[in-house]
């Protein structure tokens, strides 16, 4: 299955706890002013990769305690990003995704066609919402903006109500 892709990190220190493989998705309908990737927005920009080839370079490195699919928008390739996450958690790593939507907005429209609620089902910690440049803050933990939450998924789609994860801090 192919994705497109604004570029990978082998070995991340700041997109989720421990080492990361990070995996940026090229295309995002958000352009949040001030994002740190804007270059990933554009979704004619980029490159194609396979996920197969994605998940060969996580295999070769035994450091990581876990990826982190982030862009660009994961949402908008739910299907390949999926397809990873679902890789991923087999090779016994932990997934974070990042998205502009929030938690409640990708319940509601996710479905089986889109792909969005497997995506989301695939995901151990979800940080949502969009950055907003006023709420920036350096003091948080693996966020951009105070809005932002980090979501314990499994966690949520249990109990039917957004629960933090344990990395989720307010300045």
């Amino acid at each position: 299955m192919k994705i497109k892709l604004f570029g990978t990190a082998n070995d991340s220190i700041v997109d989720g706890p421990g080492i990361r493989y990070a995996v940026f998705t090229q295309g995002c309908p958000h352009n949040c002013v001030g994002c740190h990737n804007p270059d990933s927005h554009n979704p004619e920009g980029g490159y194609w990769e396979d996920t197969e080839n994605i998940i060969n370079s996580i295999k070769k490195n035994s450091l990581l305690d876990g990826v982190t699919l982030s862009g660009g928008e994961p949402f908008m390739q739910a299907r390949a990003c999926a397809a990873i996450a679902k890789s991923v958690h087999k090779l016994g790593l932990n997934v974070i995704t990042y998205t502009g939507f929030t938690f409640e907005e990708l319940l509601k429209i996710g479905n089986s066609d889109n792909c969005f609620t497997e995506l989301l089902e695939n995901t151990d910690i979800l940080v949502d919402g969009k950055f907003i440049l006023s709420e920036k803050s350096l003091e948080l933990n693996f966020k951009g903006s105070a809005n932002q939450r980090l979501i314990n998924v499994p966690e949520s789609l249990l109990k039917g109500t957004v629960i933090l994860s344990e990395y989720d801090c307010k300045p």
